[in-house]
């Protein structure tokens, strides 16, 4: 998946109050950008690294330029949250993710759960072939502990009742996939991180126990190539 806006290179001075973050240009020249990102991004946020921001070319955006990625030494990291989830769709849909593969629709931002409140990230269908279902949650993993990725970052009321409704979506008799996309190249294996969110590392046990399936893809961000999918990385509960 390519980049829809032009990127432009620069070095990160600091992230703050989790959605700003100034930028040095190489002509010395100093930016405020959005950072989408609620994430404590923990291990991708250290000052004087090398970044990308892209430009939304709309001079009346109050912040015009988006942080995209960060370079961490050994690999570049997305953490721009929007990103994942266009970006799965897509591969899904080139036939890239064989686990989610065969269904005849897809669609984004469904809402369901009690008495739809919540909305998926993918749905896919397949009523042709009589099917279940299959809802899928993404999750962005940039979070690093050595060869792993691990998620949460921070503690997440909001991602705990995510795994909560995918049970509930099972309990149902259909199809519930959490999906961490992991941002960076540079970690091979993915976990949660008990350290940070006990509650929901044991969640996620428990949920996938019940039948809810936990699929974690490597992914590999370039400004010139954009974001490729260079494949599926152990769970490791």
């Amino acid at each position: 998946m390519r980049f829809d806006l032009p990127l432009q290179e620069g070095v990160l001075i600091r992230r703050y109050k989790r959605f700003l973050a100034d930028v040095r240009l190489p002509d010395g020249s100093e930016l405020t950008v959005h950072c989408p990102n609620s994430g404590a991004m923990t291990s991708c946020s250290e000052p004087g690294r090398p970044v990308f921001i892209s430009d939304s070319q709309n001079p009346k955006r109050k912040l015009r330029f988006t942080l995209e990625m960060i370079h961490m030494g050994d690999a570049w990291v997305g953490v721009n949250t929007a990103n994942p989830n266009r970006a799965v769709a897509g591969f899904i849909e080139g036939g890239q993710i064989p686990e989610l593969s065969g269904y005849e629709t897809l669609r984004r931002e469904v809402k369901y759960g009690r008495e739809g409140r919540s909305r998926i990230d993918i749905l896919l269908e397949d009523e042709k072939n009589a099917q279940p279902r299959c809802f899928v949650e993404i999750k962005n993993s940039t979070l690093r502990s050595g060869e792993h990725a691990a998620f949460p970052d921070a503690v997440t009321t909001r991602g705990l009742k995510h795994l909560e409704e995918l049970e509930e979506v099972v309990a149902n008799g259909e199809r519930g996939v959490i999906f961490f996309f992991v941002g960076r190249e540079d970690c091979l294996r993915m976990r949660p991180a008990d350290e940070v969110d006990p509650a929901y590392a044991e969640a996620l046990r428990r949920v996938v126990a019940s039948g809810v399936e936990a699929l974690a893809y490597r992914m590999s961000f370039d400004p010139q190539h954009g974001i490729r999918l260079l494949g599926r990385a152990p769970v490791d509960l």
